[in-house]
């Protein structure tokens, strides 16, 4: 690992659980987490580094260019993992341009000014950019097939398409500029950390307050789930040895349609926290109506990432899926 790390977004979901992962692998690196603490970050979630004298935070905005500027030159990271980003599809519908600038705008200033630093050091070829990418871009499948490092584009929703355009000026710097740069996309991700708008957390949280647990349309999109620590040792493995200018795709080999999976997580959380109202928590499902431009399956083939850099999945669906049920029980409770 290289000394100086820079993560973008490492105080949201997949980013803290990247930089506490890291912080901890390499004792010999140094990371410097940026974030613009929007309302799914949680600077909580860094509690096991927060004290290091490895560790710093910035507060700061990748759509802002000038302290983009000013933070590079500062601390002149050999490395960046970028993984700022508004996610949330259903507010990308609702309001758009906060994706554009921050997903777009904000990777062009953030790939431009380590392109023009590290190019004046002489390191343009040698400190590597990774650049954190969705399935999303992708659009939709049937009912076969997956999403490979081969798929053309065809992203659904206005987030989808803000990350296709970042995925896009993240390849013509290597193209362009010959930038040591590796992007990846991922499927779905769950675990600890996770924002209460996303699935997983709104069907523990609901189903805890013995509230309606809702469930687009009749439940039958299909996802493939990644637990997102595994997500976090396939980024460590594509950022030390994938190829410069290479994709990889990153998935759990792991469908499941939405309403199989809210009866699952009702069905542990019985045993693990039964309620005093309801017999059985699937009681409390309620079809909500379908949201626009809602993609009907994703599915990876992640055999790229498993061939060339050894990655696989560490453990069954069901043990990360009851682990991270435990950590949001604690947390709602």
């Amino acid at each position: 690992m290289n000394k100086r790390i820079m993560i973008t977004g490492g105080a949201g979901f997949i980013g803290s659980n990247l930089l506490c992962c890291l912080h901890e692998k390499y004792p010999e690196a140094n990371f410097l987490n940026i974030d613009k603490l929007s309302y799914a970050s949680d600077l909580s979630y860094l509690s096991s580094v927060k004290d290091s004298n490895r560790y710093t935070f910035k507060k700061l905005d990748i759509v802002d260019r000038d302290a983009v500027r000013d933070i590079i030159r500062t601390y002149e990271p050999d490395g960046v993992f970028h993984l700022a980003a508004e996610s949330h599809v259903d507010n990308s519908i609702k309001g758009p341009e906060p994706f554009i600038q921050s997903n777009v705008v904000g990777t062009f200033n953030l790939i431009e000014e380590c392109r023009q630093f590290w190019q004046r050091k002489g390191k343009l070829d040698s400190h590597r950019f990774l650049h954190v990418s969705t399935d999303e871009v992708y659009g939709e499948l049937g009912d076969d097939g997956a999403f490979s490092e081969e798929t053309p584009y065809a992203p659904n929703s206005p987030y989808s398409a803000s990350k296709a355009g970042s995925d896009f000026i993240v390849r013509s710097y290597f193209h362009t500029y010959g930038m040591n740069v590796v992007t990846t996309n991922c499927s779905n991700n769950f675990g600890p950390h996770q924002h209460d708008e996303k699935l997983i957390p709104t069907v523990i949280r609901t189903a805890l307050e013995e509230d309606d647990i809702p469930v687009y349309g009749k439940g039958e999109n299909v996802r493939d789930w990644l637990y997102v620590q595994d997500h976090c040792e396939a980024l460590d493995l594509a950022y030390q040895k994938g190829r410069a200018g290479e994709t990889y795709t990153i998935g759990g080999d792991n469908e499941w349609k939405n309403i199989d999976l809210v009866k699952k997580i009702c069905d542990i959380l019985n045993e693990e926290h039964p309620s005093g109202s309801v017999s059985d928590y699937k009681e409390l499902i309620t079809f909500v109506t379908d949201r626009p431009g809602h993609d009907f399956r994703y599915a990876i083939d992640a055999s790229k990432i498993k061939r060339e850099l050894g990655w696989s999945p560490s453990d069954s669906f069901e043990a990360h899926l009851r682990k991270t049920i435990r950590w949001y029980i604690e947390r709602y409770q």
